[in-house]
């Protein structure tokens, strides 16, 4: 029996309270089993979350997909996104600027996501969630000191947070980032427009937009 994390060699070390062979790791005294009912346990369900995730599968129907409680998908979920390393930030490269408007919990606690695209292979440089704030804004905006150019719309708070010569607001300037909306909305459950799908809290939106930019 080899450890399903090291590969590392196991022994025999009695049995589970269902019957099954407990095997032990010699290394650490970590203990697993050959294999588990509960389809939470097998290793390859990580990746699914993530896979369906990127498909338009919500909580509870991807729990019914992988036969796992809702309560488990979410801590997952977490536990998945937090694994998650941000890329490096290129210098001297082209950004486009925008932000995608939803709510939790309810309608009417709007929330945004911001987010720069590289304009050169479409990849997410950075993003953050929160309120349409300087201070979310900047979570963006502050990492993007070394750009070459940024495009945005015309909401002024972008004015007093990008350097004049940086900054460009001409007509079509963020076409690749409004059509990345669509795109995001179309890939994203509770970003759908007229879904009954929606985040009752901010740290798990956040969770499943780094998991979708960079899972």
């Amino acid at each position: 029996m080899r450890w399903k994390f090291c590969g590392g060699n196991c022994v025999k070390n009695g049995y589970q309270n269902n019957g099954k062979q407990r095997y032990r790791r010699k290394h650490c005294n970590k203990k697993q089993q050959q294999d588990y009912n509960y389809k939470a346990y097998k290793p390859q369900v990580n990746q699914y979350i993530v896979d369906h995730i990127k498909e338009a599968a919500g909580i509870r129907s991807l729990a019914r997909l992988l036969h796992i409680s809702t309560t488990t998908l979410m801590k997952r979920i977490l536990k998945i996104a937090n694994k998650i390393i941000a890329p490096h930030i290129v210098a001297d490269s082209i950004y486009e600027v925008d932000e995608i408007k939803t709510y939790i919990g309810r309608k009417q606690e709007h929330i945004w996501i911001a987010y720069a695209l590289d304009r050169k292979d479409k990849s997410i440089a950075c993003f953050a969630v929160g309120p349409r704030t300087n201070a979310t804004l900047y979570k963006v905006l502050g990492k993007l000191n070394n750009a070459k150019c940024i495009y945005t719309d015309r909401l002024r708070q972008y004015k007093s947070l990008i350097e004049q010569s940086i900054h460009k607001t001409i007509i079509y300037g963020t076409n690749h980032i409004e059509r990345n909306n669509l795109t995001i909305r179309t890939h994203i459950k509770r970003l759908t427009r007229r879904t009954i799908c929606f985040s009752w809290k901010a740290t798990m939106l956040y969770a499943i937009m780094k998991i979708y930019f960079w899972g």
